[in-house]
């Protein structure tokens, strides 16, 4: 492998946190007197923005409701909540077949690792050490630690500069076209990985060196 690292998305790429996901949803429609979504909805929503999310489900762009759902969100299983709701989100969240086995063999053979996600940072910290794989990332930066989220590259460059990479030598994995997106504007190589609800076609118009099906599929493509 010709990588000094391999960055990743988050929701759909390495983990599912669909179940906390969609309690949240649920709990912000209800807030707005709307009818609550589906679960296979709300799997369409996982990578975009929360208010991006509310409004490919309704068509409502009023920032004031976004902003409403959003909040309701947090408070229900996000960052600001507690008890259960805080806790489907870190216990219940898993990590997808082959996340562990890939990230284990990509630091044996002294790659860096880095999670670049719109989810926030703390939380993704939280999931890997209650599943006590935090050893196994170099880095992680969420949505909240910066100013311009995905397909914006500052993610991207922040974590480049973070472990004193160019974008040259690494690869950024991602299961939408956002994440294809984001490493096109960030000037890196990209492989698509179908985990969550994104088909491979979809990947035709955006530069890839690669589509793997699972994760095991990559680890196997890198030749780890």
């Amino acid at each position: 492998m010709n990588y000094r690292g391999v960055f990743f998305d988050f929701d759909y790429t390495l983990g599912d946190s669909t179940d906390a996901i969609a309690q949240g949803y649920r709990a912000g429609f209800a807030a707005l007197g709307l009818p609550k979504p589906t679960v296979e909805q709300v799997r369409t929503t996982v990578g975009y923005q929360l208010g991006d999310g509310y409004t490919l489900l309704t068509g409502d762009r009023d920032e004031g409701r976004r902003q409403t759902f959003a909040h309701q969100f947090h408070i229900t299983v996000g960052t600001q909540a507690t008890g259960a709701g805080r806790r489907l989100m870190i216990e219940g969240t898993r990590l997808l077949p082959g996340a562990a086995e890939l990230l284990s063999a990509l630091k044996g053979a002294g790659v860096r690792t880095a999670i670049v996600s719109t989810k926030p940072g703390a939380t993704i910290r939280q999931i890997f050490a209650h599943q006590g794989h935090l050893e196994l990332l170099d880095l992680v930066v969420g949505g909240d630690e910066v100013s311009r989220n995905k397909p914006d590259p500052e993610g991207l460059r922040l974590a480049l500069d973070k472990l004193g990479l160019t974008a040259g030598e690494i690869l950024f994995c991602g299961d939408t076209v956002i994440d294809a997106a984001t490493a096109r504007a960030g000037g890196c190589d990209f492989c698509a990985v179908l985990n969550g609800t994104t088909p491979a076609g979809a990947f035709r118009d955006y530069p890839h060196v690669h589509i793997a099906g699972d994760l095991p599929g990559l680890q196997s493509w890198l030749n780890l």
